[in-house]
Formats: structure tokens, sequence, C-alpha cells
């Protein structure tokens, strides 16, 4: 397949842009959700269980359907799969406008959809495309999907309230940024060439214990992730915080995330391999949450230290998928396997997160889940964080 040792600089510097604002559109129609809920709810009509279905919908479909993006890409070719699911996108997007409840769940399915592919496809251009700079377009491509995502669940309540149509504005008005990536990645569906690799080398490397490391790595800081986006201000406001600071405290731990994810490539060109930079993320996390269950009144120092951690934990998550495998189809499986299990784990993290508080009348045993979360997650840096997944794991 081309890679861009063979294309004009014009040509690299355009798939670099398509990538970045792809990456723009992989999470703001998620977390824009989140502040809306309770208007969605009641404009629907709709009970709680069903209203935490559109914020459970996206990650089920990540898990489900993670693992078959790897051969669709080997059939039809990264840059055409990656094209469809912009159009999937938008399609979600535009649906979600419509003021009723199926087009809401539908629209939020599609989303989904469209959203897996790119999570699993982007790694496999990077690897291929760019062999020598992964840590630093991984970083990139995370650190603009994280500050988009923050913008977004930033301004969803003000664009709800400001602009005609309410709501359903502030989640459609997304499909902007959507039609902007799909006209930028035109160029790449014409320079496109047939995938140079068979289907059955798509397979996924099941019986890699290395993979498994970098899965597990995935999973843990997933969980970590969408626990925290969804508790932590209830949390804090049950710690004598308002309802406005909490929200943001959120915002600052985001804020924070995206610094983070800027430095994270100066760290990897330090040490030889990701043992350290990972371990020293996964050991910040487990400080915030310990601060979080010994001395909750300290909301500050606890959002800054998840911050650190966390953006720092999400571009090495990420970049384990290409700097662990020896070519770019090995990239697609261990990025598909990882992220298949990594958002099956954080679909349920939040529900197991909010039984373990309905059942102990309290937040020390949930807050307790997430440090054991973090002390899994430093254990498996040190495997994740080295070594190499090659095509004889993927049987």
């Amino acid at each position: 397949m081309t890679s861009t040792r063979s294309k004009p600089r014009s040509g690299q510097a355009l798939l670099v842009w398509g990538l970045l604002v792809v990456a723009a559109n992989l999470r703001a129609s998620i977390t824009g959700v989140g502040p809306l809920l309770d208007r969605v709810q009641a404009d629907l009509d709709l009970t709680p269980t069903a209203a935490g279905l559109v914020n459970t919908l996206p990650l089920l479909a990540f898990a489900a359907l993670s693992p078959v993006v790897p051969r669709l890409s080997a059939r039809w070719g990264p840059e055409r799969l990656l094209g469809l699911a912009l159009v999937v996108l938008t399609l979600g997007i535009a649906t979600r406008w419509i003021p009723a409840a199926p087009a809401l769940f539908a629209g939020t399915v599609l989303v989904g959809a469209g959203i897996a592919v790119g999570n699993v496809v982007l790694p496999i251009l990077v690897k291929r495309d760019f062999p020598t700079r992964v840590g630093l377009l991984t970083s990139a491509y995370a650190t603009v999907m994280g500050g988009v995502a923050a913008v977004a669940s930033g301004v969803a309540v003000p664009i709800s309230e400001l602009a005609p149509g309410g709501w359903h504005t502030a989640l459609g008005g997304w499909i902007l940024l959507a039609l902007v990536a799909i006209l930028l990645w035109l160029p790449q569906l014409r320079a496109a060439q047939p995938p140079a690799t068979s289907v059955r080398a798509h397979r996924l490397p099941w019986r890699s214990p290395l993979a498994w490391a970098v899965t597990a790595f995935m999973g843990l800081q997933s969980l970590g992730f969408y626990i925290v986006v969804t508790w932590l201000p209830q949390v804090f406001q049950d710690n004598g915080v308002t309802a406005a600071t909490a929200g943001w405290l959120l915002f600052l731990l985001q804020a924070v995330a995206v610094l983070t994810s800027l430095a994270t490539p100066a760290a990897l060109r330090w040490t030889r391999d990701q043992r350290a930079p990972a371990a020293a993320s996964s050991a910040l996390l487990l400080a915030g949450y310990l601060v979080l269950l010994l001395a909750p009144d300290q909301a500050v120092l606890c959002s800054i230290l998840l911050g650190l951690g966390g953006g720092a934990s999400l571009v090495l998550a990420l970049a384990f998928f290409s700097l662990r495998a020896q070519d770019a189809a090995t990239a697609g499986g261990l990025s598909a396997m990882a992220q298949s299990i990594g958002y099956l784990l954080a679909a349920a993290g939040p529900a197991v997160f909010g039984l373990l508080h309905t059942a102990t009348a309290g937040w020390q045993a949930p807050v307790l889940l997430l440090c054991l979360a973090a002390t899994g997650q430093l254990i498996v840096s040190m495997a994740a964080g080295r070594g190499t997944v090659g095509p004889a794991d993927r049987r």
C-alpha cells in the first residue's frame, strides 16, 4: 500500500489534516450528551434506564464492531472504510436532530458505529503511513479528540439554551464538523489503492500475552475514564461542592488531560520503551483516586491528578496499538481486540459503580473499585510498555 514516504509533502500534510479532523469527530457526539441528559429525558418522557442507554449504546457499539473492523479494512481498504464510517456518523448525527425518541436511539447507534470504525482504523493508518512518528501523531490526534470532547461538554447547555431547537440543535450541530471531515477525506478516497494484505492477515492476536497486556491497559484506563466522567461531579457534590463548581472541576480534569496529551510524546522520546511513562501515568491515576477516597474535600487536587494520569494513559493506550505491532495489519488486529474488550468494560463500569453506591449508601466502596482498577493498570503497564506482537500471534 502507499506510504507517506512515496507521497509528496503536500499529500502528507493533507493526510495529517484529514486524520486530525476525523479524530475531532470521535468523541464530541458522545461527551455532548451528558450535560443535556436531564433535558432529553424530560422532553422525550424517558425512564432513567432508557435515558442511560443514550450514553451506553455507543460503548456497546464500540465493543461489538471493533473486532470486525480489521477484516472490513482488509476487504475495502482503510481509506474507503473510514470514508463510509464518516458518512454513517453524519447520518447518525442528522437522525438525532429529529425530535423523537426512536430517532434519538437510532441516531445514537449510527454514531457509535461510525466512531467504532474510526477508533480502529486510525491506528492502522498511522502505523502504515507514519511508522517513525507513531508517538507524535497518536498524541496529536488524541489531543484533538480530547480537546473537542471537552469543548462539546462545555458548550452543550449554552447552545441548547440559545439556539432554536434547544438540545436537538446542541446534538445535531456537530454535523457541520462531520461534513468538514468528509470533505477533507475525499482526496484520500481518490488516492486509495487496493489493500495489500488479505482478510486472513487481519485476524486478532488472541494468543499473545503481550496483546492481552495492552488490552488490559486499554480496558482499565477506559473503565476509569467513563466512571469518572459519569460520576465524579456527583461525588464532589455529595462532599459539599455546588453543581456548577463540580462541572468546572470536570472541565479542569479534561483540560489538564489535554495538556498532558501534548506533553506525552516528549516523555516517550526520553525512554527506551514505554514502561516508565505507562507506570507513572497509572500511579498518578491511583494517587487521584486515593485523594478522592481519603480526602474528598481536596477536589482540585483530585481533578489535577486524574487529568495528569488520564491524559497520558489515553495517549499511551492508543500508541500501544501501533508501537507494539510489527506491521499495519497487526496494529489493526491489536486495536480491535483491545478496544472491543476495553469498551465493554467501560460500558459496564458506570453501572457497577452506581450499584456499589446504592448497595453501600456511600462512595467509599465505589472509589475502592477505581483504586483497584488503577492498581491493575499499574501492574500491566510493565508488560504493555515493551515488546512486539507479530503476524504469528494472529491465529
